[in-house]
């Protein structure tokens, strides 16, 4: 989940539960996605009990959370609707809404961050207004960048999700040469994601809010704009690739390559080579040190036993243990914190020997890293897909890939 995306579910939260508000209230998330983890942590921090979370991935069914239990949307039919509010923090939350006024659910429905509000579907004179609004602003982002970098080809990369920026740079040349794309502009959401793109050379990147860069698109889509691409293969207004992997489990690079860009299956990927050097490498025991990255935006956390049975492992064998951190996020206990860009981290890992990570974008930025690698997918389900993420996002050779169950132990896997 992205900082400002962040900020506006925990300002609708705390709107949301503002003097009693929600006191005696039944509540139920809808959809089981690192957001609403997030939403449940902030109900439960307050002393809120959480009934369920609903879902329609029936092989989530019967899990839990924190031990808020994962269920079908259906059960929430059973609760009194007057005293029963469904709060949604997931991206299709309009499609939710409506599922649920479908089936029959009269209770308050709380949509606490705005995605994709494009999506929202209503005729009436105050969503008019705002959507003109919307259209406005989009086109005049469009008409500043455009003056900006005239002639330029647009690539949109519409989340700030450091893997996808990963997959379209390591494509981007080979589609635009397939295409005779001259000069062309990427842009991105926020500076992580514009770090990514540095790696792979001197392009041309521009970094915009999420909010901006969805109006920037649906600026270009109603202008008719035909100079622009979208590098993404799930948003609605972009062939639905999503519903192949109803028949098939296909791994997202292949998805990128093959789907979004529509290159050949043996089409070789380019290789970063853009890196800094991390200058405090000195700090690092070389060969006898192990990074380890237990944070990602977009994936269930691991339970943080595990970490510790890591560190553990790690720190009785000698070795000097070292947490990947960025932000406002915290070191594990008993290591050190590393705090390395991300055009530096490839230096730091291969100066320390070792690296461990819950399967995230960093995985992707340190793809061709020489040191020992090991990544840790979470047990869930890839979407409403019966594909688990060790299918979806699968590291290449020189990679250890280990899938993190129920009653999983360390013990030096």
């Amino acid at each position: 989940m992205d900082r400002e995306h962040y900020e506006e579910m925990c300002g609708g939260f705390e709107r949301l539960t503002y003097a009693g508000y929600m006191k005696n209230k039944r509540i139920y998330l809808f959809g089981h996605c690192n957001a609403a983890e997030t939403l449940a942590d902030l109900f439960l921090q307050k002393g809120f009990v959480v009934k369920g979370i609903l879902d329609n991935n029936v092989s989530k069914h019967g899990r839990a959370y924190r031990d808020i239990v994962i269920m079908p949307p259906e059960n929430v039919l059973n609760e009194p609707a007057g005293q029963t509010v469904v709060c949604i923090a997931a991206r299709a939350s309009e499609a939710m809404s409506e599922q649920l006024r479908a089936m029959g659910f009269a209770g308050e429905i709380v949509k606490l961050a705005e995605y994709d509000s494009y999506a929202e579907y209503s005729l009436t004179a105050e969503t008019i207004g705002r959507k003109r609004m919307r259209v406005e602003r989009g086109m005049a982002v469009r008409r500043e960048l455009e003056e900006k970098y005239k002639g330029y080809f647009k690539i949109f990369c519409p989340f700030s999700a450091l893997g996808d920026i990963f997959f379209t740079m390591s494509y981007l040349n080979a589609f635009r040469q397939k295409n005779s794309i001259g000069k062309c502009v990427i842009c991105v959401i926020g500076d992580a994601c514009k770090e990514v793109v540095s790696l792979f050379g001197p392009y041309r990147v521009q970094s915009f809010t999420q909010r901006n860069l969805d109006e920037f698109i649906q600026a270009c889509l109603y202008g008719r704009d035909r100079n622009f691409f979208i590098a993404h293969q799930d948003r609605p207004y972009v062939v639905n690739l999503h519903r192949a992997l109803y028949v098939k489990c296909i791994p997202l690079e292949i998805i990128y390559r093959c789907g979004v860009f529509g290159l050949p299956i043996g089409t070789e990927p380019e290789k970063p080579e853009h890196f800094r050097q991390y200058p405090y490498l000195n700090r690092i025991r070389r060969g006898k040190a192990v990074i380890l990255s237990p944070y990602a935006k977009s994936v269930s956390a691991l339970p943080r036993k595990l970490w510790e049975e890591i560190v553990r492992d790690y720190k009785g064998r000698g070795y000097q243990c070292l947490t990947n951190v960025a932000g406002e996020e915290k070191p594990l206990e008993g290591t050190e914190e590393l705090r390395a860009g991300i055009a530096e981290l490839q230096s730091a890992a291969e100066w320390a020997g070792h690296f461990i990570g819950i399967r995230s974008g960093l995985c992707d930025v340190l793809t061709y890293a020489k040191c020992e690698k090991t990544v840790l997918y979470p047990d869930y389900n890839y979407s409403d897909t019966s594909w688990k993420a060790a299918g979806m996002y699968p590291m290449r050779e020189g990679w250890k890939n280990i899938a993190v169950g129920k009653d999983f132990k360390w013990n030096r896997v």
